[in-house]
């Protein structure tokens, strides 16, 4: 056993670490030992961290390695082991704000962090923390944390909480907005993104639906709402909403020519570029060109050496006939009735990450995934060239040909 221990020798943070990993890993050790064994490391490389304080970089490794003897305790019951608890508790208290408070809250399934994580969420509403926050939040029912934000005085956290709401694709964001776009009291900015969000999950959609068919969807909104709900992928759902807030016509009434006729035009580059990053045409949401826009779709940066006209306008006007590898739309579903959608980012053994249209990837464990199916539709949705005139789509492709390579 004794081979096992190195002298206590150099630099403490290296032999707590390395101390650590051995502990963990012994096999003579019975679990409860190890346990108790690694959390007393872990409290003390607690407490080195609270007399690093005087250095960032010092400060940083301890904490670190705190983390690292928690990740070797994942699956203890923290209820029944008051040492691992109390270390675990301590370690939490140090990475408030921070990614790392996420995980462990999430790997050691702790209930009464939820304030913290709302605030953490808020910190970071376009990315993966903030949406597994959320998602924990919701999964945990604190519902009415979430509404104190959404319906409270400080705008801009009400904003930015009502996009995340959307980013999650969580069921129960249905119930949390519908609220916001039935009550004129509310700001327009807080509003429409309450419209955006609601379209991205079946049950919004419905909401929405529902809302209008009711009379009880703010007039403001509803052509916000009908040009959201005639892109959403449930076909019945959009069928429906076709019927009770038909989409606005683009300027100018029109029936697209063959494309053979839109061949033969010729269109203005520098205004399809506005269209281009125009919402609700939408393309800006989805591609990138160069750095700007969303790392979710083919990236159009050099679109114009790859593609003609005649493949170009078949793209927007057809997106589910051709679906570049790699691009290909999964949907989940999960134990607890959400429904993921985008790209399969990356699969494991034990997750599954799907990257959404925003550019955001999370990940789902696959103990609570009950579904995975690719979809025959692209998730480039149809019927694009409705948010456009005939000569704006023109523009569009014109812009689009323009697109490459730098000699």
């Amino acid at each position: 056993m004794k081979d096992r221990f190195p002298q206590l020798e150099g630099d403490k943070s290296t032999i707590l670490r390395d101390s650590l990993r051995r502990v963990a890993a012994c096999p003579v050790l019975a679990w409860g030992k190890r346990a108790f064994l690694v959390s007393w490391g872990l409290a003390l490389a607690v407490g080195v961290v609270r007399g690093a304080e005087s250095s960032n970089d010092a400060e940083a490794q301890k904490l670190a390695i705190a983390i690292e003897a928690l990740d070797r305790l994942k699956g203890v019951d923290l209820e029944s082991n008051t040492a691992v608890k109390s270390a675990v508790y301590k370690v939490l208290s140090q990475t408030r704000g921070r990614p790392q408070f996420l995980e462990i809250v999430r790997d050691f399934k702790i209930k009464d962090q939820d304030a913290e994580l709302l605030k953490l969420a808020l910190k970071h509403p376009d990315n993966a923390t903030g949406v597994e926050s959320l998602r924990i939040i919701l999964d945990h029912g604190s519902t009415d944390l979430v509404k104190g934000v959404l319906q409270g005085t400080n705008a801009s956290q009400a904003i930015s909480l009502t996009r995340l709401a959307g980013n999650t694709e969580a069921n129960q964001i249905g119930a949390l907005l519908q609220p916001l776009v039935q009550n004129a009291h509310f700001d327009p900015p807080l509003r429409q993104e309450a419209v955006r969000s609601l379209a991205r999950v079946e049950s919004g959609a419905a909401s929405l639906i529902a809302s209008a068919i009711q009379g009880r969807l703010v007039e403001d909104l509803k052509p916000l709402a009908a040009a959201e709900l005639s892109k959403i992928r449930w076909l019945d759902l959009r069928a429906e909403a076709a019927k009770v807030l038909p989409p606005v016509p683009a300027e100018t009434e029109k029936k697209l020519p063959p494309v053979a006729e839109l061949l033969a035009r010729k269109g203005d580059p520098v205004r399809g570029a506005k269209i281009y990053r125009r919402d609700e045409v939408g393309c800006i949401k989805c591609h990138q060109v160069g750095q700007e826009g969303v790392d979710f779709g083919p990236g159009l940066t050099e679109i114009g050496d790859k593609l003609g006209k005649d493949a170009l306008y078949e793209a927007i006007l057809n997106p589910s006939a051709g679906v570049s590898f790699g691009f290909e739309a999964w949907a989940l579903e999960l134990k607890n009735g959400d429904e993921p959608f985008g790209l399969l980012a990356s699969e494991t053994v034990d997750q599954i990450s799907i990257k959404a249209q925003t550019g955001i990837v999370t990940r789902y464990p696959k103990s609570e995934v009950i579904r995975k199916e690719q979809q025959k539709l692209s998730i480039m949705p149809a019927g694009l060239d409705q948010a456009m005139t005939v000569e704006e789509l023109v523009d569009l492709v014109e812009y689009l040909t323009t697109l490459k390579k730098s000699p």
